[in-house]
């Protein structure tokens, strides 16, 4: 029996297999881009972990064709599992969980680990995409806390901790959670992305863009996500800060065109964009170029957060996609039932009706719109920081419809 880098017993079929296993624990919870080197072992190696670790790669696509491309990795991890030890099955039956779009069970699978086996990260880490997605982040921090006692040796813990605590409004443990992560790893990205969320939060402009620009330098190797939107949250520093030039350089050079293609760089990039145009700066075409990416993405429906901005980029873009999108999204939102049907339906629905009306200058209906699903927003899913925008433009909206006061 081999054991994985942060010490849980893996089943293999050859030690070979360890790196790439390891690459995707570690290089997961790290934010790293060799993650995706499990996808190599994984047409050498059937051993289920192996399996189960490259469905949950394709996962994280966040496509409408995601599943079927992870199905037939999860087919072989299920068919073996019973070779495997406890945790990795209920690891396994947790990727298939979110495969089969159950995603309250893999919630549950995730929580069970994290007491059961608090030194698996990758699982809490999993647990923790979930969680936020639908907007618990008191749970988040209940899954990384139970891990503390047994795993306070990993970097990385303390960046997970610091991010749940963010979100749970403490933002002095969430501080103190993102430095210890830092000392122990100045190479933590998401202690750092944490720390940026805090500074932003209690107006330290000035010092989180200079805190941000200190560690930059190691952000290398990290998955496309976690390299833009870090530099995302440098430039919300300089916007705060009036230096649009700045802005528009980033987001030309960092934030824009690592992965035009995937979902979480396209977000970061339409945040921006409408952020700048919001304090009146003119972005040229920069729209037209993202709406090319964007277009693709009208039948996904993988998140409700995602499509809202998807919408708002498309509609920016003066793209006809804008309304097939808005269409799919009430028919999508009709057809749901279960736990994420409200969340659809009750919130996402009149959110986006809201963003097409604001992104079109209909200013009186983006505001009666928006103003009916911001009390309930946390629902998609989204930090602070990512749904402050929605709050941005329901503000511009009731400005320019002189309903302001």
């Amino acid at each position: 029996m081999w054991t994985d880098s942060l010490g849980n017993e893996v089943t293999l079929e050859s030690e070979a297999s360890l790196g790439g296993l390891n690459d995707f624990v570690v290089g997961f919870i790290a934010c790293e881009a060799r993650a995706i080197n499990v996808l190599d072992r994984a047409t050498l190696d059937t051993s289920p972990m192996v399996q189960a670790c490259a469905a949950a790669v394709h996962m994280f696509a966040e496509t409408r064709d995601a599943p079927a491309n992870a199905r037939p990795f999860m087919d072989r991890a299920l068919a073996a599992q019973r070779r495997c030890t406890p945790r990795e099955q209920r690891f396994i039956e947790a990727v298939s969980a979110w495969v089969e779009g159950d995603i309250q069970r893999a919630i549950d699978l995730h929580q069970e680990q994290a007491r059961e086996y608090p030194r698996d990260l990758a699982s809490i880490k999993l647990g923790h995409y979930h969680l936020f997605n639908i907007g618990n982040s008191p749970d988040m921090l209940r899954m990384a806390l139970a891990a503390l006692p047994a795993a306070g040796d990993v970097p990385y813990l303390y960046g997970m901790l610091a991010f749940a605590w963010e979100q749970c409004h403490e933002l002095e443990q969430a501080e103190a959670a993102a430095r210890k992560g830092i000392a122990m790893c100045r190479k933590e990205p998401w202690a750092h992305h944490a720390l940026a969320h805090v500074m932003l939060t209690q107006g330290r402009i000035d010092e989180g863009h200079a805190f941000m620009a200190d560690v930059s330098d190691t952000w290398t190797g990290l998955n496309s996500f976690m390299v833009t939107h870090n530099w995302w949250h440098q430039a919300l520093f300089a916007l705060a800060m009036d230096r649009h030039a700045e802005v528009l350089n980033l987001y030309d050079n960092r934030v824009w065109g690592v992965a035009k293609d995937y979902s979480q760089d396209q977000i970061n990039a339409i945040s921006l964009l409408a952020r700048l145009e919001l304090v009146g700066v003119d972005v040229g075409n920069r729209w037209q170029d993202l709406g090319n990416y964007l277009a693709p993405r009208v039948h996904d429906h993988v998140l409700p957060f995602l499509d809202m901005q998807y919408l708002y980029g498309l509609a920016r873009a003066g793209r006809d996609e804008a309304d097939i999108l808005m269409r799919n999204i009430e028919t999508h939102a009709a057809s749901l039932t279960g736990p994420s049907a409200d969340a659809w339906q009750s919130v996402c629905l009149p959110a986006s009706r809201g963003l097409l009306a604001h992104a079109r200058s209909d200013f009186h209906r983006a505001a009666d719109e928006l103003g009916r699903a911001l009390p309930r927003l946390v629902e998609i899913g989204g930090s602070h920081a990512q749904r402050d925008l929605f709050t941005q433009v329901h503000r511009h909206a009731l400005a320019r419809s002189g309903r302001l006061s």
